[in-house]
């Protein structure tokens, strides 16, 4: 079956970095887009980024430009995305996903806190 785990969350300050990690299996990997989405408390989940089956697409929310990267492996069947100038309005559970399939991962809680 489809599983997709996230890692890599934490506290972090602001203008700090972190590389969030999915690891996929139960399907073949690089045959599909992966999307990135984050909830932060009372809000609704959102796209962050979305990544083609090659990796050489990306697209990405406003919100998020120009600060995050995704990136994936497709013979490690991971997806990443490198978040860099965090912000406290970056703070969420960060979720990995099939693009325009109802698969998601458990998410990784990403907080931006001094």
């Amino acid at each position: 079956q489809v599983q997709l785990v996230e890692s890599g969350g934490g506290l972090v300050q602001p203008g700090g970095s972190l590389r969030l990690s999915c690891a996929a299996s139960g399907f073949t990997f690089s045959s599909y887009v992966m999307s990135w989405y984050r909830q932060a408390p009372g809000k609704e989940r959102e796209l962050v980024a979305l990544i083609t089956t090659t990796g050489g697409s990306t697209i990405y929310a406003d919100s998020v430009k120009g600060r995050f990267t995704a990136a994936r492996d497709n013979a490690k069947n991971t997806v990443y995305l490198q978040m860099n100038s965090l912000k406290p309005e970056d703070t969420a559970v960060y979720y990995c996903k099939l693009h325009l399939l109802p698969y998601w991962g458990q998410g990784t809680q990403v907080t931006v806190s001094s």
